[in-house]
C-alpha cells in the first residue's frame, strides 16, 4: 500500500469529533478528532492492525475493514472509492501512453454547433475543442493547455472564475482522485510538485487531502466579451477510454442564452 493512505486517513480522523460516539473529551489531547486506537476500536479492529494499515503496512486488508474504517470516518462514496484505490493501487506502467483524441470523436465534437464542448483527458489536459467551446473557453485555456495549470498559476483564473474558491477546490480535489487511479503517474507528479512549489492556496488546499469528482454542475464564469455566462455542465466519460472526457454547457437562463448567441455569431464569422 502506498504512504499516501496515511495522510488520507489522518486527515480524515482530524475531521471526526470523538463526542459524535461518545467518548469523552476530558483531559488532554494532543491529535484533534480521533486517536488512532478510538478509531480501531469504532472499527472493530485491533490498535496494532489499524496502525499498520494507516502506515501503508497491512498487505491484503479485507474490504469489510476498510468499509467498517470509512463509516467510522463518514466517508462518501467518491472517497470510499479513493480509500480502497489507496489500500489497493492498481498496477500501472510509470511510462503512460500520450493520449489522442480519435477521428469520431472529433467529428463528434465539430457537429456539436449549437452546444460550446471540448474533450479533457489525465491530469485535467484539454485534448480538444469544438468552435463554440473554444469561444466560451478564456484565453489561456486552449487545446493542449492544462485547466489545473490555468486555474492555480494563471491570474485571468480569478477574473474569469465568479466562484473561483469553489472551481480551485474542486480542481485540487479532482487531481487527489487521479492520484488513486494512476498512482506513480510522473506527468500527474511533477504537475502537483509545479502546482505545489508556485501556487500556496495549492498547497494549502492539497494539505486538506478532500477527493471529488463532480459529473455535472453548473460554473458562473464572466466572458471577457459578453459578461457573465451561468452554465450547466455534463460530463460523459467514453466506455474504451475512461481517462477522457465529454464536457458540454448549456446556458442556464436567458441572459446567458442570449450572450451565448452572440458567441456563436462570433464563432461562424
Amino acid at each position: 500500500m502506498s504512504s499516501d493512505i496515511g495522510e488520507f486517513l489522518q486527515a480524515r480522523r482530524t475531521r471526526v469529533s470523538p463526542e459524535n460516539f461518545g467518548l469523552p473529551t476530558s483531559g488532554r489531547r494532543r491529535v484533534q478528532g480521533l486517536r488512532r486506537e478510538e478509531l480501531a476500536m469504532l472499527a472493530g479492529v485491533s490498535a496494532d492492525y489499524y496502525t499498520r494499515v494507516e502506515q501503508g503496512r497491512a498487505e491484503s486488508v479485507s474490504d469489510s475493514v476498510l468499509s467498517a474504517i470509512a463509516d467510522v470516518l463518514g466517508l462518501d462514496d467518491i472517497e470510499r472509492a479513493h480509500l480502497m484505490l489507496l489500500a489497493r493501487p492498481p498496477r500501472e506502467d510509470s511510462t503512460m501512453p500520450e493520449q489522442h483524441v480519435r477521428v469520431g470523436v472529433r467529428r463528434l465534437l465539430d457537429s456539436m454547433s449549437d452546444v460550446p464542448a471540448f474533450v479533457a483527458g489525465r491530469w485535467q489536459q484539454i485534448l480538444a475543442t469544438n468552435t463554440l467551446g473554444a469561444q466560451v473557453l478564456p484565453d489561456g485555456l486552449r487545446e493542449g493547455s492544462n485547466s489545473a495549470r490555468f486555474v492555480f498559476l494563471d491570474p485571468r483564473s480569478h477574473d474569469y472564475y465568479l466562484d473561483w474558491d469553489e472551481v480551485a477546490a474542486d480542481t485540487a480535489a479532482t487531481l487527489r482522485w487521479e492520484t488513486g487511479v494512476h498512482p506513480g503517474d510522473p506527468v500527474l507528479a511533477r504537475l502537483i510538485g509545479e502546482l505545489s512549489i508556485a501556487s500556496p492556496a495549492f498547497t494549502n488546499l492539497w494539505a486538506q487531502q478532500d477527493v471529488q469528482v463532480k459529473s455535472h454542475g453548473t460554473k458562473r464564469v464572466v466572458h471577457a466579451t459578453v459578461g457573465l455566462l451561468i452554465l450547466d455542465y455534463e460530463t460523459l466519460a467514453f466506455p474504451d477510454d475512461s481517462d477522457e472526457i465529454l464536457v458540454t454547457y448549456v446556458a442556464r437562463d436567458a441572459s446567458s442564452a442570449a450572450a451565448m448567441d452572440v458567441l456563436r455569431d462570433l464563432a461562424d464569422e
